[in-house]
């Protein structure tokens, strides 16, 4: 994702167009109390839940609601529909989920990268070095096993993005395509 929305944004730029970025976890309210608990692997999935959207909620109105308010382009790396996968999957009432993040601003476009679950492995792997607890759904006791928590997890994640890609209209785009395949298509979009 990061990649391509780098490219895109530079692309858009040099169409004179107006970009900002921001993406989730990133709020200057919230984001170093969301760091500090995932470090202590504590959080129930209630708590999860809230304070991520206590950063979408301080990013939309600090900085999406006033780009576009100012007619910039706004490309999120993430939006809430992150949250209603992830906090369905962990056990979280779907219509809570949707009512806490009621007062999200419908974008325009929404892309889905879709990524195969053993590519998405490789790349995690290769670029971080290691799997992260909460991506793992170890939260959640998926499994003992790191990997087999984080494909099992990340299947779940999967089947809800291919729900909300309808429901929602996603454009969705094969995200282990060659970059400038995907980087073309995203243009496109």
């Amino acid at each position: 994702k990061s990649t391509q929305l780098d490219l895109l944004r530079n692309w858009l730029e040099s169409k004179g167009k107006s970009v900002i970025f921001t993406e989730w976890n990133s709020s200057v309210l919230i984001s170093k109390t969301i760091k500090q608990a995932k470090r202590s692997n504590s959080l129930i999935p209630t708590t999860f839940s809230l304070l991520h959207a206590t950063d979408f909620a301080d990013r939309l109105e600090n900085i999406i609601i006033p780009a576009l308010k100012a007619g910039h382009i706004v490309i999120t790396n993430r939006y809430f529909y992150t949250a209603l996968a992830r906090d369905v999957v962990r056990g979280a009432d779907p219509s809570w989920v949707r009512e806490l993040y009621s007062f999200a601003v419908e974008p325009d476009l929404v892309v889905y990268l879709k990524m195969p679950l053993e590519p998405l492995l490789r790349r995690i792997i290769t670029t971080r070095g290691g799997l992260d607890f909460y991506e793992s759904g170890r939260d959640i006791g998926m499994s003992n096993d790191l990997y087999q928590s984080f494909k099992l997890y990340q299947s779940q994640i999967l089947f809800e993005y291919e729900r909300m890609a309808e429901e929602y209209n996603f454009q969705t785009i094969a995200a282990d395509d060659p970059i400038e395949t995907v980087q073309k298509t995203l243009r496109k979009e």
